[in-house]
């Protein structure tokens, strides 16, 4: 090793610590240029700082002229205007430079010229006069699509250039939004509620129950980890190991196929305490969004109603209702019983038969021949026989495939219950309500979307309409299933009610669970439980109610028998949420590198093919490729 000399020492010493002065006195400031080879950001220059000298660096937006250009970072636009005689000879260079080049830039803020400011940029009073512009790289010179506000890009050439539409305004928006609802719901939590942050595996063993998971295969023959759909028994085992205030924001995995504005992969704000209840866990989700909620957007007020599980899907025919219109379903089974229409007619009891209804109001002023043809197209994907359209014209005048079978008194009775005015339309179903339900809850929402569609004023778009659904039925008969067979309506780990602990043993079809959903504008946003804590009945649940082999649970049986508190806990769909706030229709649009719907990365080109001699270490082969690499 070469002996350095003393003189040199003290030169290095006297650097280092130059170094560390200027890096002290930046840290002294904060903001988005701490620590950087800018002075300001290209969002934050105002009238204030005229005639000081700044640095800028981003990227070339366009063009005007030839000794003008617009600058943009992640913060805003700035213009800069190019001086022959302060540039010197690179003027030529720059002046060739394409759209998206990266460069920096130091010079002056000065007002532009009078008439020449631009209202619509925050920074459209001034302008900085460079005196030195250095290129730090330059773009090539045809982009897939320009990065402009304006401009309209398929979505699939947006997620294959995911690394430019970052660029855009409206990414850039929402994924800073993302960063700070997440920076505050962690303060939240840790700073004033005292939760511990715990990271949990994301190699893990098949859990019972729930979506398909992804497979992860490894050296072991015929062994394979599986990606967790959450981290429910690791938080769990949290609680037992008296972690008793747990919070993350876990990644998690879900393989459910091509299913429309899902992602194979997905964000959950996950949370468990110990020595808690139902009413606890919602106080604390409620003030969590409240701390954490965007001050551009209306407040949100406290606590939020709440709804049974059977009120929602009698009202709204779904357990996630959109509350922000009316519309809601109406029993009418009465007043069209003896109606004289063949298709409200049954001979099945009272319990299994039906005629339910909702009203658009004034929905003649907007829906047209076409509306209702597709409507009703519609209606019979989703069951037999579809729906039937009531239009009020008049008290007398009723518009409908049924009107000459409809009796007076029937009619009458109907408009009554229903409250009818002319210019109104009614959309009726009979059959069986479960059946009803599912199907004027779907209606409900296509004919709001339709309205809305064509000019309509539905719904409350001025404000954010929160809504707990709890005292769901703890089992469902299992789809495509044999009688009698049940699954989880929620997961196998979710505790009953105190009141059907003991019908849990012998009904089980019967029992309600502690389980509830938070729904935000329709859309569930978060689910969660009191968890069973006893280790008898989770293995009763598993092995008795669900045919699951308890044996693959037993780390968790155990763990419940080793002195488990009374727990519970929830998880926020984070993607989802930030959807909502930003204003977006799907959760592509606030995760930085998503998806398609069949689970495709169209940007790197995963999955890709693996060919059988790479797979022979794990012991798998497969027909697609013979080939080796």
């Amino acid at each position: 090793m070469e002996k350095i000399c003393g003189a040199c020492r003290v030169l290095i010493r006297n650097q280092l610590a130059s170094s560390y002065v200027r890096a002290v006195i930046r840290s002294q400031h904060s903001g988005p240029s701490t620590f950087s080879l800018r002075t300001h950001s290209c969002g934050e220059l105002r009238t204030s700082h005229v005639g000081k000298e700044v640095t800028l660096c981003g990227w070339i937006q366009h063009r005007r002229y030839d000794f003008m250009l617009t600058l943009r970072d992640s913060f805003g636009t700035t213009q800069v205007v190019l001086k022959e005689q302060k540039i010197g000879k690179d003027v030529d260079n720059i002046r060739n430079l394409s759209a998206e080049s990266v460069v920096m830039v130091t010079g002056k803020v000065q007002l532009r010229p009078d008439g020449l400011a631009n209202k619509k940029m925050s920074t459209g009073d001034i302008e900085v006069v460079a005196d030195q512009f250095e290129i730090l790289n330059n773009s090539k010179e045809s982009l897939p699509f320009e990065i402009h506000d304006f401009s309209k890009v398929k979505e699939s050439t947006r997620m294959l250039y995911r690394y430019l539409d970052l660029r855009s305004t409206r990414m850039q928006h929402n994924m800073r939004l993302r960063s700070d609802v997440a920076m505050k719901m962690r303060h939240f939590l840790w700073k004033l509620h005292g939760f511990v942050e715990v990271e949990t595996p994301t190699l893990f063993r098949r859990t019972p129950g729930g979506a398909r998971e992804y497979l992860v295969p490894t050296r072991q023959p015929g062994k394979f980890y599986t990606l967790p759909q959450s981290p429910q028994q690791f938080k769990q085992l949290l609680m037992v190991g008296a972690i008793d205030r747990y919070f993350q924001i876990a990644r998690c995995y879900r393989d459910e196929g091509s299913r429309s504005d899902r992602q194979p992969e997905f964000t959950q704000v996950d949370i468990e305490m110990s020595f808690i209840n139902k009413e606890g866990i919602q106080a604390l989700i409620e003030e969590l969004l409240q701390y954490a909620w965007p001050d551009n957007l209306p407040s949100i007020h406290l606590p939020f109603p709440r709804m049974t599980y059977a009120q929602a899907m009698d009202q709204f025919g779904t357990d996630k209702p959109d509350t922000r219109f009316d519309m809601k379903l109406q029993d009418v089974t009465r007043e069209l019983k003896d109606s004289g229409v063949a298709v409200f007619s049954s001979t099945e009891g009272n319990d299994a038969f039906v005629i339910k209804a909702f009203k658009c109001s004034k929905g003649m002023d907007f829906l047209k021949r076409k509306d209702y043809e597709d409507l009703q197209k519609e209606a019979v994907k989703l069951k037999d026989g579809g729906v039937t359209f009531i239009q009020i014209k008049d008290t007398d005048s009723w518009k409908s495939s049924i009107s000459k079978h409809l009796r007076s008194e029937a009619r009458e009775n109907l408009g009554k219950a229903m409250k009818v005015n002319p210019g109104d339309v009614l959309c009726l179903a009979a059959g069986k309500p479960d059946s009803v339900n599912s199907l004027l809850g779907q209606m409900r929402l296509a004919c709001a979307n339709r309205l809305e569609a064509n000019g309509a004023s539905v719904r409350d778009h001025g404000s954010f309409h929160f809504l707990w659904v709890e005292d769901f039925p703890l089992f469902l008969p299992k789809e495509d299933g044999q009688d009698g067979e049940l699954e989880s309506s929620h997961h196998p780990f979710t505790a009953p009610v105190d009141e059907h602990k003991e019908l849990i043993m012998t009904q089980p079809s019967q029992v309600h669970g502690q389980h509830y959903d938070l729904v935000l504008d329709g859309s569930e946003i978060a689910g969660g439980s009191i968890r069973i804590h006893d280790a008898k009945l989770q293995k009763h649940v598993l092995q008795n109610i669900l045919n699951e082999d308890a044996s693959s649970m037993q780390h968790l049986l155990e763990a419940l028998e080793s002195g488990c508190p009374p727990h519970g806990g929830i998880a926020i769909g984070f993607d989802r949420l930030i959807a909502i706030l930003a204003g977006e229709p799907s959760i592509r649009e606030v995760i930085a590198f998503p998806k398609t719907i069949d689970g495709n990365d169209l940007m790197s080109g995963a999955p890709s093919l693996l060919y059988n001699d790479e797979l022979a270490v794990y012991h798998i082969r497969h027909d697609i490729c013979d080939a080796t690499k």
